[in-house]
């Protein structure tokens, strides 16, 4: 399963965004190998392609997507050197597949602000600096090491890593992050293996107060080049705090379809280049989570490996033909049935019955 490091420096909201989160979380027992440690949670990718499929399949339960989210500690300059909790900090971000970064934007008296004063863009070069010296240090060190094996001779494969490698060194010493440089495919590959932290997909999230969560002419002040979002997450906890009717209610008064806290759940989903096909049956209808670009005998093999190993052919129903025609029948009967074989790149929204033999 995926993760997802929540930072921030303190007192920005993140310990309470991951709170609130993880109200949402799902049924572990449902995601084989997950350990749930204190701060971590799994939590629910809101789908409401879910309950309809469900509910024409006669579905016994429902299983969501899910996305690991972990709440990671406030940062403070200096991390890269082992200032705050430091090390430990770095050391658990590397692990995760993209960053959430929350940030401070509203003003509250009762709230200290680490720094003294309210400022998205500092705080944000604040953490980014500390995340590119920290991956300066790492590529420093394989750089050092590649050039040593060069000069004994053995150079294959090494010329790509170590021109991929110069690249984002150049681009980290000047405190900018190693997602700006232009690598080829060969080259990105060579230092995949780093974890390199400024290399993350990243989403900003704002936290600001209720008015302007609700603007939607709100543009955000990190710039064009930073995705980011604007989420009041005092006013997300209120809202998880309400019965699920009451939810719905008090969203459609603000003229929303979904929670802010949802929006940023599936915006992670999507910046992970992630896409949901589902299954549906009397036992249970379950949302499986691929890659884009994953052909159908992998996908197969998330089920379960001698799915993949035995592939014969998916049978596919576009989840809105699974609706209209109330199911696998009525879309037989209108030939919306579609047989796919080992080549076929699946889609977001594929209702699949995998035929296999092991």
């Amino acid at each position: 399963m995926l993760q997802v490091g929540i930072v921030g420096l303190p007192n920005v909201g993140k310990s309470t965004l991951f709170k609130t989160l993880t109200k949402k979380q799902v049924d572990c027992a449902n995601f084989p190998f997950c350990t749930i440690e204190p701060n971590v949670g799994v939590v629910e990718v809101a789908d409401e392609r879910l309950d309809k499929l469900a509910k024409i399949s006669h579905s016994g339960k429902i299983v969501p997507a899910a996305i690991e989210f972990m709440d990671i500690a406030g940062l403070v300059k200096g991390a890269h050197k082992g200032e705050g909790l430091g090390n430990k900090f770095l050391g658990n971000i590397r692990e995760v597949a993209m960053i959430l970064h929350i940030v401070r934007d509203f003003v509250d008296t009762n709230v200290h602000h680490v720094d003294g004063s309210i400022d998205p863009v500092r705080d944000v070069e604040i953490v980014e600096t500390e995340l590119a010296m920290a991956d300066l240090e790492t590529v420093a060190k394989r750089l050092d090491s590649v050039k040593a094996h060069m000069k004994a001779g053995r150079t294959k494969d090494l010329e790509k890593e170590e021109s991929a490698l110069v690249k984002i060194n150049a681009l980290l010493e000047r405190g900018q992050m190693a997602n700006l440089a232009e690598l080829d495919e060969d080259e990105d590959k060579m230092v995949k293996g780093l974890q390199l932290l400024t290399r993350k997909p990243i989403l900003y999230v704002l936290n600001v107060d209720e008015q302007t969560a609700s603007d939607p002419a709100w543009q955000s002040p990190l710039g064009p080049e930073r995705l980011a979002i604007a989420l009041s997450i005092k006013v997300e906890s209120e809202i998880t705090e309400m019965a699920l009717e009451d939810q719905k209610t008090f969203l459609e008064e603000l003229g929303l379809k979904e929670s802010g806290l949802d929006r940023v759940i599936k915006t992670c989903y999507q910046l992970l280049g992630l896409i949901t096909y589902f299954t549906s049956g009397e036992m249970e209808t379950k949302a499986w989570t691929i890659k884009k670009g994953t052909k159908a005998p992998q996908a197969a093999g998330v089920i379960h490996t001698d799915f993949e190993k035995g592939f014969i052919r998916a049978e596919v129903i576009k989840c809105t033909d699974f609706i209209e025609l109330n199911g696998e029948a009525g879309a037989r009967d209108e030939g919306k049935i579609g047989v796919q074989g080992k080549e076929y790149v699946m889609e977001d929204g594929d209702v699949c019955h995998f035929r296999f033999n092991v």
